[in-house]
């Protein structure tokens, strides 16, 4: 019946704001726009999509409403350094569970964006 998740879409306020965090602090490009610019799609290199828009009328951005994305990442402790000196507000710090290391962060728009790195396999 469920064939995979097509999307990962997130609420937010301003599109041009969250397109430039998006762009500044993950190096990410639209791969799809609206003609009217209210739904921005990125097509992640290992797969998968992540959406924003301005087109959910209603739905306001939250980090408490219960869906996340969560990002692989290659160097997470590299990055959460960069986002630091970027004055990015963080949820919760660098943390290891039993798979992985996470920390979660907030985007422009309030949003909790989860970024995750795999444990290296003995």
């Amino acid at each position: 019946m469920l064939k995979k998740v097509a999307f990962t879409m997130y609420p937010v306020v301003d599109i041009e704001r969250a397109k430039g965090f998006y762009a500044k602090h993950f190096g990410l490009t639209p791969s799809k726009l609206s003609v009217e610019g209210a739904w921005v799609e990125y097509d992640l290199p290992g797969g998968g999509c992540f959406a924003i828009t301005t087109v959910a009328k209603g739905v306001s951005p939250s980090s408490t409403a219960g869906g996340s994305i969560a990002f692989e990442v290659d160097d997470l402790e590299g990055l959460v350094a960069k986002l630091k000196a970027e004055q990015v507000k963080f949820v919760l710090d660098l943390f290891s569970s039993p798979v992985c290391w996470m920390a979660v962060i907030l985007d422009s728009e309030g949003n909790s964006v989860i970024l995750h790195q795999l444990h290296k396999r003995a």
